[in-house]
């Protein structure tokens, strides 16, 4: 079992930056796919940005390219979220996610069916 522990929410003005972190304690999975997923009210849950640990490629959701960037630890256990210039409409409950023993796929990297652990999730909330 993995347990996943997100941190780093909270509120923030549009045009503000927050950062997310998400550890896994003891992780120890040679390849991976992990990032953050977010649900608004009323709205589906959708892909944000996932990366493979060691450095096989990250994706995004064009919604947030060029504003957000996702980053592993060195000692591959936590994976980072940073999000720059954000906007009332990136508000939501964002959640960590990860599928052990596999690299993440370009086109279905956003597929929720496709992860097996999720954390408790974490509120960010723009005005």
């Amino acid at each position: 079992h993995v347990q996943l522990v997100e941190s780093g929410g909270g509120s923030v003005q549009a045009g503000g930056s927050l950062r997310l972190s998400c550890a896994a304690p003891g992780y120890t999975y040679d390849t991976y796919c992990m990032g953050w997923f977010r649900q608004a009210p009323g709205k589906e849950r959708e892909g944000v940005a996932v990366t493979t640990f060691g450095g096989f490629g990250s994706y995004y959701a064009d919604s947030v390219k060029g504003r957000f960037i996702i980053s592993q630890s060195p000692g591959k256990d936590t994976v980072y979220l940073q999000m720059n210039t954000l906007r009332p409409e990136d508000t939501a409950v964002y959640y960590c996610a990860t599928r052990p023993g596999s690299r993440c796929i370009s086109g279905s990297w956003s597929s929720i069916e496709q992860y097996n652990y999720w954390g408790q999730g974490t509120q960010v909330t723009v005005s």
